[in-house]
């Protein structure tokens, strides 16, 4: 009988020893920005010390390069099968992270799903944020989700990332109302706003030990 990894929660930061952060985007990188500017507001007990991405030309990238931060793109490597594409793509991705002695991976707008070898490495010291409030409408179309039902409330949640896809113990939630005029991209914009705020807040509580796992 195969048994789960346990949770293996990051060490208690502090302002004198902050926890080193990695941040896995894929995108524009918003999340990162807004964990950036947080992180600049006042001493925490944690910091970034690497951005990485899924493709050389994500222009979050930028971001981390603006603050002087190791950032670079680790794409997909082609001409493999799609098991071996991805078994290859997180060796280059643990290397990075086991280089930069990271802490607590950071998802932030990552659009991959990662294997449960790779996850096993690092659960519980692996964060995200999904644009629902879960269990309700997990995946990657959970504005279109939202919509489609005709709920009048949706939201946030930042949890640990387990081997499941958005199943991970939840730390954190905020509500978001859905309005009568609502389209996709309205939605996905409001529920980011809050996002940038929630996100960092819970990063901040999960390095200075606020949670128990």
């Amino acid at each position: 009988m195969s048994m789960e990894t346990a949770f293996v929660p990051p060490r208690v930061a502090s302002l004198d020893d902050p926890l080193r952060l990695a941040v896995l985007i894929s995108g524009g990188g918003s999340g990162l920005a807004a964990l950036l500017k947080f992180q600049e507001t006042e001493p925490r007990c944690h910091r970034t010390v690497l951005v990485l991405a899924d493709s050389e030309g994500a222009a979050g990238l930028e971001h981390g390069r603006q603050a002087g931060i190791d950032s670079k793109g680790i794409p997909i490597p082609p001409g493999l099968e799609m098991s071996e594409r991805r078994m290859a793509h997180e060796a280059m991705v643990e290397m990075q992270l086991q280089s930069s002695d990271t802490e607590l991976v950071v998802l932030s707008g990552y659009m991959r799903i990662l294997t449960p070898s790779f996850v096993g490495n690092w659960k519980g010291r692996i964060v995200n944020v999904h644009p629902s409030l879960l269990p309700d409408f997990p995946g990657v179309h959970a504005h279109r989700d939202v919509l489609s039902s005709g709920v009048s409330t949706t939201g946030c949640t930042v949890h640990l990332v387990d081997e499941g896809v958005d199943t991970g113990p939840i730390l954190a939630q905020r509500e978001v109302p859905v309005l009568p005029e609502d389209n996709e991209e309205a939605l996905q914009e409001r529920v980011k706003e809050v996002e940038h705020v929630l996100y960092p807040e819970v990063i901040d509580m999960l390095c200075s030990g606020q949670f128990s796992l």
